[in-house]
């Protein structure tokens, strides 16, 4: 577990949950589009599979099945930002800044898969 700067344990199981239930709780809110009901889909199966593949990671039976998963979950990562990407937000301001955060949180995440995956060599 990590320190984040609120100085309470940030575990990544649990932090990756919550990136996953704030993409839902967004989504939600979006307009209705046939656009955004197909984007919605891809990006909520990927935001979920970030953390479902991390989980897979800490079960992993060799250090191979183990970089395997960190790599799926960081692939995962990057694809959730790009459907964040191209949801239509009609320019809401208050959508466009709450993307905003998903879109950093799983840049956060790309980084911090990066980093254990430099760091499993």
């Amino acid at each position: 577990m990590t320190e984040t700067p609120g100085d309470h344990q940030y575990d990544l199981e649990d932090r990756t949950f919550e990136f996953a239930r704030l993409v839902r709780t967004f989504v939600k809110r979006l307009p209705r589009s046939i656009c955004n009901s197909e984007d919605v889909k891809q990006v909520v199966r990927s935001s979920g599979s970030v953390g479902a593949n991390y989980i897979e990671a800490n079960e992993a039976l060799s250090k191979k099945d183990f970089r395997m998963r960190i790599r799926i979950s960081r692939k995962e990562s990057k694809e959730t930002r790009y459907w964040l990407r191209l949801l239509d937000t009609q320019d809401d301001k208050a959508l466009n800044t709450e993307r905003g955060k998903l879109v950093q949180e799983s840049t956060e995440l790309m980084r911090i898969f990066g980093a254990i995956l430099k760091n499993s060599e």
